[in-house]
């Protein structure tokens, strides 16, 4: 079994990748995917005049500010645009993908971090009425159940929590528990580089491999989202992951060579 996790950024090939899901899912490969959502939040939201604002906390890790307003934008495009696109394309392709969010039948679920620390210009400041938390809980059963049925689901990047609210969640992360939680063999995670890069943004730079018991020094390397990325890989590696693999996803067979061993491999 394989957890694909499909970056937001932009640039990456998304019919190149739902080609080798396609491709692969023909060959009974089980595969989950998760999406990210971050450009086209960032287009909805200027669009709507409330550009999105994102912010750095003390242990330097980026994320996005979410208060309603931003977290109503959030669902908009990653629900309501990028999940059912992405069904979209894969459904022509012959792939019977079925889109959810982490909200659906609790599907990820967590604590809200309904105020957060962050730093900004040099001081650290708490912001209140934030709508973002970390997955704790997957509901591995359901996935078990659409897998065994013949679906590819298709998961964007939500959660609730436990008193029921939606939140906005790091993608890489969440797709981290969700591998851990179904005993994947491998996280794939594409994004608009090549791999995690030594000197970013040098792309000759790339680190062809890491071996897991050092991947919390390749934190240092990592730059803006790519720390989130790699503490993921961290993450899913701990939950018992064989194997995660950060690949090109703007290339053709995106996730061909990544599985050829193309990109950063943890193991």
């Amino acid at each position: 079994m394989i957890v694909l996790k499909i970056g937001g950024s932009r640039g990456i090939d998304l019919d190149a990748v739902c080609a080798d899901v396609a491709a692969l899912t023909k060959t009974g490969k089980q595969i989950v995917v998760m999406h990210g959502a971050g450009n086209e939040a960032d287009a909805l939201g200027d669009k709507l005049g409330t550009p999105a604002k994102h912010v750095t906390s003390p242990q330097g890790f980026t994320s996005r500010y979410t208060d309603y307003a931003t977290l109503e934008i959030y669902v908009m495009a990653a629900c309501g645009k990028i999940n059912t696109f992405l069904v979209e394309r894969l459904q022509k392709l012959g792939v019977n993908a079925l889109g959810l969010s982490g909200v659906d039948g609790r599907l990820l679920e967590g604590t809200r971090k309904d105020a957060i620390r962050i730093v900004e210009n040099g001081k650290q400041r708490i912001l209140r009425d934030d709508f973002t938390g970390k997955v704790e809980k997957v509901n591995a059963d359901l996935l078990r159940a659409l897998l065994a049925n013949g679906y590819v689901p298709v998961i964007a990047p939500l959660a609730i929590s436990h008193q029921g609210d939606a939140m906005n969640i790091d993608g890489d992360r969440a797709a981290a528990m969700v591998a851990g939680a179904l005993g994947a063999e491998q996280l794939i995670i594409l994004t608009n580089v090549p791999g995690l890069l030594r000197n970013f943004p040098d792309e000759s730079s790339l680190i062809m491999h890491i071996d897991k018991s050092r991947i919390e020094q390749s934190i240092d390397f990592a730059e803006g989202r790519m720390k989130k990325k790699v503490l993921g890989a961290s993450e899913a590696l701990r939950l018992g992951v064989s194997q995660v693999i950060f690949a090109d996803g703007r290339t053709a067979e995106p996730l061909m060579r990544a599985l050829e061993g193309k990109g950063t491999v943890i193991d």
